[in-house]
Protein backbone atom coordinates (compact mmCIF):
# COMPACT_ATOMS: atom_id res chain seq x y z
CA UNK A 1 0.00 0.00 0.00
CA UNK A 2 3.21 2.14 0.71
CA UNK A 3 3.70 2.10 -3.09
CA UNK A 4 0.60 3.58 -4.19
CA UNK A 5 0.63 5.90 -1.44
CA UNK A 6 3.67 7.22 -3.05
CA UNK A 7 2.99 6.72 -6.50
CA UNK A 8 -0.83 8.69 -5.86
CA UNK A 9 1.37 11.59 -4.55
CA UNK A 10 4.24 11.80 -7.05
CA UNK A 11 1.13 11.53 -9.89
CA UNK A 12 -0.66 14.34 -8.68
CA UNK A 13 2.26 16.45 -7.78
CA UNK A 14 2.97 16.29 -11.88
CA UNK A 15 -0.72 16.55 -13.03
CA UNK A 16 -1.79 19.61 -10.66
CA UNK A 17 1.01 22.08 -11.68
CA UNK A 18 0.86 21.08 -15.34
CA UNK A 19 -3.37 21.66 -15.49
CA UNK A 20 -1.97 25.58 -14.45
CA UNK A 21 0.80 25.78 -16.37
CA UNK A 22 -1.08 24.37 -19.30
CA UNK A 23 -4.30 26.55 -18.71
CA UNK A 24 -1.88 29.64 -18.56
CA UNK A 25 0.94 28.83 -21.51
CA UNK A 26 -1.96 27.31 -24.39
CA UNK A 27 -3.64 31.28 -24.56
CA UNK A 28 -0.13 32.47 -25.86
CA UNK A 29 -0.23 30.35 -28.89
CA UNK A 30 -2.35 32.38 -31.55
CA UNK A 31 -4.80 31.47 -33.94
CA UNK A 32 -4.15 32.95 -37.34
CA UNK A 33 -7.02 35.04 -38.27
CA UNK A 34 -8.35 35.03 -42.09
CA UNK A 35 -7.02 38.29 -43.98
CA UNK A 36 -9.32 38.97 -46.74
CA UNK A 37 -7.93 42.21 -48.53
CA UNK A 38 -4.65 42.17 -50.50
CA UNK A 39 -1.91 43.51 -48.02
CA UNK A 40 0.42 46.78 -49.42
CA UNK A 41 3.07 44.19 -49.52
CA UNK A 42 2.99 40.63 -50.90
CA UNK A 43 6.48 39.62 -51.56
CA UNK A 44 7.29 36.71 -53.44
CA UNK A 45 6.73 33.63 -51.67
CA UNK A 46 7.82 30.11 -53.38
CA UNK A 47 5.85 27.20 -51.74
CA UNK A 48 7.80 23.67 -52.20
CA UNK A 49 5.37 20.54 -51.76
CA UNK A 50 6.90 17.11 -51.87
CA UNK A 51 5.54 13.73 -53.06
CA UNK A 52 6.32 10.18 -52.91
CA UNK A 53 3.33 7.19 -53.59
CA UNK A 54 0.84 10.40 -53.43
CA UNK A 55 -0.96 10.21 -56.34
CA UNK A 56 -4.56 10.48 -54.19
CA UNK A 57 -3.82 13.77 -52.52
CA UNK A 58 -1.21 15.52 -54.37
CA UNK A 59 -4.07 17.17 -57.37
CA UNK A 60 -6.34 18.76 -54.91
CA UNK A 61 -3.45 20.06 -52.81
CA UNK A 62 -1.86 21.28 -55.99
CA UNK A 63 -5.27 23.13 -56.46
CA UNK A 64 -5.90 24.64 -53.28
CA UNK A 65 -2.72 26.29 -53.66
CA UNK A 66 -3.00 27.58 -56.94
CA UNK A 67 -6.21 29.17 -55.42
CA UNK A 68 -4.31 30.93 -53.01
CA UNK A 69 -5.87 34.57 -52.95
CA UNK A 70 -2.32 36.21 -52.68
CA UNK A 71 -0.18 38.37 -55.00
CA UNK A 72 2.81 37.13 -56.08
CA UNK A 73 3.19 33.48 -55.59
CA UNK A 74 5.63 30.41 -57.44
CA UNK A 75 4.56 26.39 -56.56
CA UNK A 76 7.73 23.68 -56.70
CA UNK A 77 5.88 20.02 -57.08
CA UNK A 78 8.83 17.35 -56.44
CA UNK A 79 8.19 14.34 -57.43
CA UNK A 80 10.10 12.14 -55.11
CA UNK A 81 10.91 8.70 -57.01
CA UNK A 82 7.48 8.12 -56.72
CA UNK A 83 6.32 4.58 -58.73
CA UNK A 84 3.02 5.27 -58.67
CA UNK A 85 0.88 8.08 -61.02
CA UNK A 86 2.11 10.82 -58.35
CA UNK A 87 4.71 12.58 -61.11
CA UNK A 88 2.04 12.47 -63.47
CA UNK A 89 -0.58 14.20 -61.62
CA UNK A 90 2.03 17.07 -60.91
CA UNK A 91 1.83 17.19 -64.39
CA UNK A 92 -1.49 16.99 -65.33
CA UNK A 93 -2.27 20.01 -62.78
CA UNK A 94 0.56 22.48 -64.22
CA UNK A 95 -0.38 21.69 -67.75
CA UNK A 96 -4.17 22.85 -67.27
CA UNK A 97 -2.29 25.67 -64.75
CA UNK A 98 -0.54 26.75 -67.94
CA UNK A 99 -3.72 26.29 -70.57
CA UNK A 100 -5.36 28.40 -68.41
CA UNK A 101 -3.46 30.46 -66.20
CA UNK A 102 -4.45 33.66 -67.66
CA UNK A 103 -8.51 32.48 -66.82
CA UNK A 104 -10.92 33.88 -64.62
CA UNK A 105 -10.46 35.30 -60.87
CA UNK A 106 -10.88 32.79 -58.12
CA UNK A 107 -13.22 33.70 -55.22
CA UNK A 108 -14.64 31.97 -52.17
CA UNK A 109 -17.72 30.33 -51.78
CA UNK A 110 -19.76 31.12 -48.79
CA UNK A 111 -21.29 27.51 -49.15
CA UNK A 112 -19.94 24.38 -47.44
CA UNK A 113 -16.83 23.54 -45.62
CA UNK A 114 -14.14 26.58 -45.18
CA UNK A 115 -12.27 25.18 -48.00
CA UNK A 116 -14.38 25.02 -50.83
CA UNK A 117 -14.06 27.48 -53.56
CA UNK A 118 -15.75 28.22 -57.37
CA UNK A 119 -14.28 29.97 -60.15
CA UNK A 120 -15.94 32.68 -62.59
CA UNK A 121 -14.48 30.49 -65.71
CA UNK A 122 -14.06 26.59 -65.98
CA UNK A 123 -10.93 25.38 -64.27
CA UNK A 124 -10.35 25.12 -60.78
CA UNK A 125 -6.44 25.80 -61.34
CA UNK A 126 -6.26 29.23 -62.98
CA UNK A 127 -4.66 31.67 -60.99
CA UNK A 128 -2.81 35.01 -62.04
CA UNK A 129 -1.50 35.00 -59.10
CA UNK A 130 0.66 32.10 -59.40
CA UNK A 131 3.93 33.30 -61.49
CA UNK A 132 5.27 29.62 -61.78
CA UNK A 133 4.89 26.73 -62.00
CA UNK A 134 7.10 23.91 -61.89
CA UNK A 135 7.48 20.18 -61.46
CA UNK A 136 10.66 18.45 -60.63
CA UNK A 137 11.44 15.05 -61.14
CA UNK A 138 13.79 13.11 -58.91
CA UNK A 139 15.18 9.27 -60.09
CA UNK A 140 17.73 8.59 -57.62
CA UNK A 141 18.55 9.10 -53.56
CA UNK A 142 22.30 10.36 -52.71
CA UNK A 143 24.12 8.82 -50.10
CA UNK A 144 23.14 10.81 -46.72
CA UNK A 145 19.77 12.16 -47.55
CA UNK A 146 16.56 10.79 -46.48
CA UNK A 147 14.19 11.00 -49.47
CA UNK A 148 11.94 13.91 -48.45
CA UNK A 149 14.64 15.93 -46.85
CA UNK A 150 16.65 15.67 -49.96
CA UNK A 151 13.40 16.36 -52.12
CA UNK A 152 12.55 19.51 -50.48
CA UNK A 153 16.42 20.73 -50.52
CA UNK A 154 15.93 20.32 -54.74
CA UNK A 155 12.79 21.86 -54.24
CA UNK A 156 14.60 25.11 -52.55
CA UNK A 157 17.55 24.83 -55.17
CA UNK A 158 14.90 25.87 -57.68
CA UNK A 159 12.80 28.80 -55.70
CA UNK A 160 13.14 32.27 -56.48
CA UNK A 161 11.34 34.02 -53.46
CA UNK A 162 12.79 35.66 -50.52
CA UNK A 163 10.26 34.00 -48.22
CA UNK A 164 9.74 30.23 -48.52
CA UNK A 165 6.53 27.48 -47.52
CA UNK A 166 7.24 23.85 -46.85
CA UNK A 167 4.34 21.83 -47.25
CA UNK A 168 3.21 18.02 -47.55
CA UNK A 169 1.33 17.08 -50.29
CA UNK A 170 -1.95 15.87 -48.46
CA UNK A 171 -2.48 19.33 -47.16
CA UNK A 172 -6.02 21.84 -47.80
CA UNK A 173 -5.47 25.16 -48.16
CA UNK A 174 -8.20 27.93 -47.79
CA UNK A 175 -7.72 30.43 -50.59
CA UNK A 176 -7.03 32.95 -47.79
CA UNK A 177 -4.37 31.11 -45.86
CA UNK A 178 -1.14 32.74 -47.34
CA UNK A 179 -2.45 36.14 -47.26
CA UNK A 180 -3.55 35.66 -43.38
CA UNK A 181 0.35 34.26 -42.62
CA UNK A 182 2.48 36.90 -44.37
CA UNK A 183 -0.48 39.22 -42.29
CA UNK A 184 0.85 37.41 -39.25
CA UNK A 185 4.48 37.29 -40.06
CA UNK A 186 5.13 40.93 -41.40
CA UNK A 187 3.15 42.12 -38.59
CA UNK A 188 5.71 40.36 -36.16
CA UNK A 189 8.64 40.50 -38.21
CA UNK A 190 9.30 36.95 -38.10
CA UNK A 191 11.89 34.61 -39.33
CA UNK A 192 10.24 31.45 -39.18
CA UNK A 193 6.31 30.64 -38.99
CA UNK A 194 4.74 26.71 -38.43
CA UNK A 195 0.72 26.24 -37.61
CA UNK A 196 -0.42 23.63 -36.82
CA UNK A 197 -3.80 22.31 -38.87
CA UNK A 198 -6.67 20.72 -38.31
CA UNK A 199 -6.55 17.35 -38.95
CA UNK A 200 -9.29 15.64 -40.13
CA UNK A 201 -10.36 12.11 -38.69
CA UNK A 202 -13.63 10.25 -39.89
CA UNK A 203 -13.41 7.32 -36.97
CA UNK A 204 -14.25 7.69 -33.42
CA UNK A 205 -11.24 5.15 -33.13
CA UNK A 206 -8.67 7.59 -35.36
CA UNK A 207 -9.60 10.75 -33.94
CA UNK A 208 -8.99 9.47 -30.29
CA UNK A 209 -5.89 8.51 -30.95
CA UNK A 210 -4.65 11.77 -33.54
CA UNK A 211 -6.11 13.59 -30.27
CA UNK A 212 -4.47 11.81 -28.25
CA UNK A 213 -0.97 12.04 -29.71
CA UNK A 214 -1.17 15.50 -30.11
CA UNK A 215 -1.75 16.33 -26.49
CA UNK A 216 1.06 14.02 -25.52
CA UNK A 217 3.01 15.85 -27.94
CA UNK A 218 1.89 19.36 -26.43
CA UNK A 219 3.09 17.88 -22.71
CA UNK A 220 6.40 16.81 -24.13
CA UNK A 221 7.17 20.55 -26.18
CA UNK A 222 4.65 23.26 -24.91
CA UNK A 223 3.74 25.13 -28.11
CA UNK A 224 3.96 28.05 -26.41
CA UNK A 225 7.47 27.79 -26.09
CA UNK A 226 8.92 28.89 -29.33
CA UNK A 227 6.46 32.02 -28.92
CA UNK A 228 9.03 33.29 -25.67
CA UNK A 229 11.93 35.44 -27.64
CA UNK A 230 13.71 35.12 -24.18
CA UNK A 231 14.50 31.21 -24.72
CA UNK A 232 16.15 29.83 -27.84
CA UNK A 233 16.11 25.71 -27.04
CA UNK A 234 13.03 24.87 -27.68
CA UNK A 235 11.36 25.14 -30.90
CA UNK A 236 8.90 23.75 -32.73
CA UNK A 237 8.09 23.09 -36.57
CA UNK A 238 5.36 21.30 -38.65
CA UNK A 239 5.20 19.58 -42.37
CA UNK A 240 2.29 21.00 -43.39
CA UNK A 241 3.05 24.46 -42.56
CA UNK A 242 6.86 26.06 -42.33
CA UNK A 243 7.42 29.15 -43.54
CA UNK A 244 10.21 31.03 -43.31
CA UNK A 245 12.85 33.70 -45.10
CA UNK A 246 14.82 32.79 -47.03
CA UNK A 247 18.04 34.05 -45.25
CA UNK A 248 17.12 32.07 -42.13
CA UNK A 249 16.46 28.50 -44.10
CA UNK A 250 20.26 29.29 -45.56
CA UNK A 251 21.47 30.31 -42.29
CA UNK A 252 20.64 27.40 -40.36
CA UNK A 253 22.35 25.24 -42.87
CA UNK A 254 18.98 24.32 -45.03
CA UNK A 255 17.91 20.82 -45.10
CA UNK A 256 21.53 19.84 -45.34
CA UNK A 257 21.79 20.45 -41.96
CA UNK A 258 18.86 17.37 -40.75
CA UNK A 259 19.67 15.28 -43.52
CA UNK A 260 19.21 12.22 -42.09
CA UNK A 261 16.22 13.50 -39.56
CA UNK A 262 12.74 11.81 -39.78
CA UNK A 263 11.64 14.64 -37.42
CA UNK A 264 12.98 16.96 -40.40
CA UNK A 265 9.49 19.72 -39.85
CA UNK A 266 10.74 19.66 -36.28
CA UNK A 267 14.38 20.07 -36.36
CA UNK A 268 13.73 22.82 -38.86
CA UNK A 269 12.18 25.01 -36.03
CA UNK A 270 14.35 23.86 -33.62
CA UNK A 271 17.61 24.94 -35.24
CA UNK A 272 15.77 28.74 -36.81
CA UNK A 273 15.39 29.31 -32.36
CA UNK A 274 18.72 27.73 -31.56
CA UNK A 275 20.15 30.39 -34.19
CA UNK A 276 17.80 33.04 -31.95
CA UNK A 277 15.72 33.53 -35.06
CA UNK A 278 12.67 34.70 -34.50
CA UNK A 279 9.77 32.20 -34.35
CA UNK A 280 6.11 31.61 -34.02
CA UNK A 281 4.09 28.80 -33.84
CA UNK A 282 0.05 29.10 -34.63
CA UNK A 283 -2.81 27.49 -34.75
CA UNK A 284 -5.73 27.92 -38.12
CA UNK A 285 -8.13 25.09 -38.24
CA UNK A 286 -10.21 27.11 -40.53
CA UNK A 287 -7.13 28.18 -42.77
CA UNK A 288 -5.43 24.89 -43.09
CA UNK A 289 -7.18 21.07 -43.11
CA UNK A 290 -5.15 17.75 -43.43
CA UNK A 291 -5.77 13.90 -43.68
CA UNK A 292 -2.67 12.73 -41.42
CA UNK A 293 -3.58 9.28 -41.86
CA UNK A 294 -6.64 7.32 -42.99
CA UNK A 295 -6.72 4.86 -40.55
CA UNK A 296 -5.48 3.73 -37.01
CA UNK A 297 -3.34 1.26 -38.90
CA UNK A 298 -2.17 3.79 -41.19
CA UNK A 299 -0.91 5.93 -38.21
CA UNK A 300 0.97 2.69 -36.66
CA UNK A 301 3.03 2.34 -39.61
CA UNK A 302 3.52 5.75 -40.74
CA UNK A 303 4.71 6.46 -36.70
CA UNK A 304 7.50 3.88 -37.28
CA UNK A 305 9.97 6.01 -38.44
CA UNK A 306 9.30 8.90 -36.26
CA UNK A 307 8.88 7.83 -32.56
CA UNK A 308 12.16 6.00 -31.68
CA UNK A 309 13.73 9.11 -33.26
CA UNK A 310 12.02 11.51 -31.14
CA UNK A 311 14.15 10.05 -28.61
CA UNK A 312 17.67 10.18 -30.66
CA UNK A 313 17.77 6.47 -30.68
CA UNK A 314 18.24 6.00 -26.60
CA UNK A 315 16.74 3.00 -25.31
CA UNK A 316 17.52 4.45 -22.06
CA UNK A 317 15.55 7.40 -23.11
CA UNK A 318 12.71 4.45 -23.91
CA UNK A 319 12.78 2.96 -21.09
CA UNK A 320 12.08 6.71 -19.01
CA UNK A 321 9.31 7.71 -21.57
CA UNK A 322 7.59 4.19 -21.13
CA UNK A 323 7.50 4.19 -17.09
CA UNK A 324 6.12 7.54 -17.84
CA UNK A 325 3.37 6.81 -19.67
CA UNK A 326 2.22 3.76 -17.46
CA UNK A 327 2.62 5.75 -14.29
CA UNK A 328 1.28 9.15 -15.15
CA UNK A 329 -1.06 8.29 -17.46
CA UNK A 330 -2.18 4.98 -17.32
CA UNK A 331 -2.30 4.00 -13.54
CA UNK A 332 -4.16 6.92 -12.16
CA UNK A 333 -7.25 5.45 -14.41
CA UNK A 334 -6.70 2.14 -12.61
CA UNK A 335 -6.30 3.55 -9.18
CA UNK A 336 -8.91 6.00 -8.95
CA UNK A 337 -11.20 3.66 -7.05
CA UNK A 338 -9.21 2.43 -4.25
CA UNK A 339 -10.51 3.64 -0.71
CA UNK A 340 -8.78 6.12 0.87
CA UNK A 341 -7.10 9.26 0.26
CA UNK A 342 -4.91 7.56 -2.49
CA UNK A 343 -7.75 7.15 -4.30
CA UNK A 344 -8.70 10.83 -3.90
CA UNK A 345 -5.57 11.75 -5.54
CA UNK A 346 -5.42 9.55 -7.87
CA UNK A 347 -9.13 11.05 -8.88
CA UNK A 348 -7.56 14.43 -8.97
CA UNK A 349 -4.98 13.60 -11.29
CA UNK A 350 -7.55 12.18 -13.58
CA UNK A 351 -9.53 15.35 -13.40
CA UNK A 352 -6.31 17.25 -14.18
CA UNK A 353 -5.18 14.96 -17.04
CA UNK A 354 -9.24 15.17 -18.88
CA UNK A 355 -9.17 19.06 -18.31
CA UNK A 356 -5.89 19.22 -20.22
CA UNK A 357 -7.25 16.99 -22.98
CA UNK A 358 -10.14 18.68 -23.84
CA UNK A 359 -8.64 22.08 -23.76
CA UNK A 360 -6.50 20.89 -26.25
CA UNK A 361 -9.38 19.49 -28.11
CA UNK A 362 -11.14 22.57 -27.96
CA UNK A 363 -8.47 24.65 -29.23
CA UNK A 364 -6.89 22.62 -31.81
CA UNK A 365 -9.58 20.91 -33.84
CA UNK A 366 -13.63 21.24 -33.71
CA UNK A 367 -14.17 18.09 -32.95
CA UNK A 368 -16.09 18.01 -29.48
CA UNK A 369 -13.76 16.01 -27.24
CA UNK A 370 -16.08 12.89 -26.37
CA UNK A 371 -13.03 10.73 -27.26
CA UNK A 372 -11.71 11.50 -24.35
CA UNK A 373 -13.73 8.24 -23.15
CA UNK A 374 -11.25 6.63 -25.20
CA UNK A 375 -8.20 8.04 -23.48
CA UNK A 376 -6.99 4.68 -20.97
CA UNK A 377 -7.15 2.74 -24.26
CA UNK A 378 -5.10 5.30 -26.52
CA UNK A 379 -2.63 5.79 -23.69
CA UNK A 380 -1.99 1.96 -24.37
CA UNK A 381 -2.32 2.00 -28.29
CA UNK A 382 0.17 5.00 -28.39
CA UNK A 383 2.68 2.84 -25.83
CA UNK A 384 1.92 -0.09 -27.95
CA UNK A 385 3.17 1.98 -31.09
CA UNK A 386 6.10 3.19 -29.58
CA UNK A 387 7.51 0.00 -28.42
CA UNK A 388 6.31 -1.23 -31.77
CA UNK A 389 8.42 1.62 -33.34
CA UNK A 390 11.45 0.93 -31.62
CA UNK A 391 11.54 -3.28 -31.79
CA UNK A 392 11.67 -2.76 -35.58
CA UNK A 393 14.45 -0.35 -35.54
CA UNK A 394 16.49 -2.43 -33.51
CA UNK A 395 15.68 -5.37 -35.47
CA UNK A 396 15.71 -4.36 -38.97
CA UNK A 397 19.09 -2.23 -38.01
CA UNK A 398 17.46 0.78 -39.40
CA UNK A 399 13.69 2.15 -41.24
CA UNK A 400 12.10 1.95 -43.98
CA UNK A 401 10.36 4.78 -45.15
CA UNK A 402 8.05 5.36 -48.01
CA UNK A 403 10.31 2.20 -49.65
CA UNK A 404 13.48 2.96 -49.11
CA UNK A 405 15.57 1.37 -46.08
CA UNK A 406 17.69 3.81 -43.59
CA UNK A 407 20.36 1.84 -41.48
CA UNK A 408 19.92 2.84 -37.72
CA UNK A 409 24.35 3.87 -38.09
CA UNK A 410 23.54 6.26 -40.76
CA UNK A 411 20.86 7.62 -38.47
CA UNK A 412 22.57 7.76 -35.13
CA UNK A 413 25.74 9.27 -36.98
CA UNK A 414 22.84 12.58 -37.35
CA UNK A 415 22.29 13.00 -34.05
CA UNK A 416 26.34 13.24 -33.45
CA UNK A 417 26.07 16.48 -35.91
Amino acid sequence: MIVYQILAVLVVFYWVPMLFLHLAGLPKVPRLKKVLSPLADEPLVSVIVAGKEEEASIAKTLETLLAQQYGRLEIIAVNDRSEDATGERMEDVKRKWEEEHSGGELVEAHVGTEFETRQSTKSSVSSGAVTRFEVVHIETLPDGWLGKNHALYEGYLQARGDYILFTDADVRFSPFALRSAMAFFQELKLDHLTVSPFLVANRFWLRAFVQFFLYSLCLLKWPWKPNDDRQHKQGFGIGAFNFLTRSAYEGVGTHRAIAMRPDDDLMLGMKIKQARLKQRMGISPELLQVEWYPSVGDAMRGLEKNLFAGLNYSLWMVLVATVGQVVFFFLPFLALFLPGWEGWLFLVSVVCNIAIYLLYTRKMTSYSGLEVVALPLTVLLFLFIFLRSTYLTLRRGGIYWRGTFYSLKELKKEQTR
